[in-house]
């Protein structure tokens, strides 16, 4: 993934889990949130029921610095649990702002944590606040919460109906109430959601490698549109009513979100990201003596090209593994100290040689130009850059943070000008449609707005300007 400061981040990751028993449910929580910290370094919070009562606990960082030095000592034995990591696309980095959002209303003890991004956040808001509604942050997630409330009349399932009737965007949600699990995602289906199950319990996770990190076996994927609630009866669902005809999920889950591991609608993130390494060598062949990947996302891809092509996989460059997903550090000046540190160029493996890199995206171009610039100073001959994914042209705002035009290398330059522009010998991207084929397998329609400017919802619902060019 290109670009520490200004590339593609993704909003979040959730869980939640019901027990039969009264246990330290919030450990499977954590858990849980562990396998899911790709989605979020910047905070971590959990929240737990027990009895009629619910407490929580929250802070910034990683989840493992947040609950490390006896701060699970706050959170009791329960038999329902629900926990966010967070990225922030809507909303300051700071604590006030970490999820799960908890609070006291019409249906008693609540709690709330979303992953994706709302479109009409400002007006519902609004509407509140002349309602005399209170805020406590600067999240959408609280949007959510506050109107689930206000509409509930104490049935919360029929508070989440009436509130899902008026939001739009991106969403997939656990919610939490002293007796109930309850798993939410958005008509389109454009974050993902699924369950799980042990011999006691019910789980709810962003993705498959969370239930695995804590022994759940999958059951499926939450549909879109569709409540689930998970109570002392057992599983049901309802739906919310006008869902529309075909699924819409981001389909750059596939291409970077997800974690490799993980399997979406059906399909392997890991065979979609090979595949996507084999398209690009069939279709974009290119004479050289390596191959390799910008660490970590785009090594899979990079095999699949070894693999199609003939040309041995090798490591260009090492990466140093306690920086982590640096971009998701919410403070610009820890990304930048971050990226001096993040790779560096292994110059045995390259000197000399004709150079392969393959990444998943480019978005501002800056990283992709210090990469090529570090490879060619560690002596490559030719740096050669293949890409998974077709040019980003467009802004999203469904829970990717890409807000405005001026991010995009690809907004105002084509493949032999952004080539140019990094330095690179060549750079070629997959198409749509060869992107698309990479999920063939996938039970879903995709989301394809940042590609081709086709967003779920018409461009006159989002509450901004920035979908024109600036």
């Amino acid at each position: 993934m290109d670009d520490i400061q200004n590339e593609i981040h993704e909003e979040c990751g959730v869980f939640g889990v019901f027990s039969q028993e009264n246990r330290n449910v919030a450990q499977t929580v954590y858990y849980g949130l562990f396998a899911l910290q790709h989605r979020g370094q910047e905070s971590a919070g959990i929240a737990v029921a027990f009895a009629d009562k619910m407490t929580y606990y929250k802070g910034m960082g990683l989840a493992a610095d947040v609950f490390a030095h006896g701060a699970f000592d706050a959170l009791p034995e329960g038999d329902v649990a629900i926990g966010h990591v967070r990225y922030s696309t809507t909303g300051a980095s700071q604590l006030l702002n970490a999820q799960p959002v908890v609070f006291t209303g019409k249906c008693g003890k609540m709690a709330v944590a979303h992953n994706g991004n709302l479109i009409n956040t400002k007006r519902l808001r609004d509407e509140m606040i002349a309602q005399n509604a209170v805020f406590q942050t600067t999240i959408d997630s609280e949007v959510i919460a506050i109107m689930i409330n206000s509409l509930s009349d104490g049935d919360i399932v029929q508070g989440i109906k009436r509130a899902c009737a008026k939001i739009k965007g991106s969403y997939a949600l656990v919610i939490m109430t002293c007796d109930k699990l309850i798993a939410v995602r958005d008509p389109y289906g454009i974050r993902p959601l699924c369950l799980g199950t042990t011999d006691s319990d019910v789980v709810v996770a962003s993705e498959t490698c969370a239930l695995d990190a804590v022994s759940a076996n999958f059951l499926r994927d939450v549909k879109p549109g569709e409540i689930v609630i998970v109570d002392d009866s057992g599983m049901r669902s309802e739906f919310m009513d006008n869902i529309p005809g075909q699924s819409r999920m981001c389909i750059f889950e596939y291409v970077y979100f997800a974690r490799h591991d993980s399997v979406l609608e059906g399909y392997s993130v890991y065979e979609a990201r090979k595949e996507a390494g084999k398209l690009l060598a069939k279709y974009y062949p290119v004479e050289a003596d390596l191959v390799s990947g910008v660490p970590d996302s785009a090594n899979v891809a990079a095999r699949g090209y070894a693999e199609e092509s003939g040309i041995p996989f090798v490591e260009a460059l090492a990466k140093n593994r306690y920086v982590g997903r640096t971009f998701i550090q919410p403070d610009q000046r820890q990304r930048e100290n971050s990226l001096n540190v993040k790779m560096n160029a292994l110059r045995a493996n390259i000197r000399d040689k004709r150079v392969i890199i393959i990444d998943d995206s480019i978005v501002r171009g800056t990283t992709m130009r210090r990469i090529i610039k570090m490879l060619r100073n560690a002596g490559a001959r030719e740096v050669h850059i293949r890409i998974c994914s077709p040019i980003i042209k467009h802004p999203c705002h469904l829970g990717i943070d890409i807000q405005t035009y001026s991010q995009l290398i690809g907004a105002y330059k084509n493949e032999e000008q952004i080539c140019e522009s990094l330095g690179a010998d060549s750079v070629r991207y997959l198409s749509v449609d060869q992107l698309v084929s990479t999920c063939k397998g996938a039970n879903t329609g995709f989301c394809l707005g940042c590609f081709n400017g086709e967003y779920p919802y018409p461009p006159e619902d989002y509450e901004t300007d920035k979908l024109k060019l600036e």
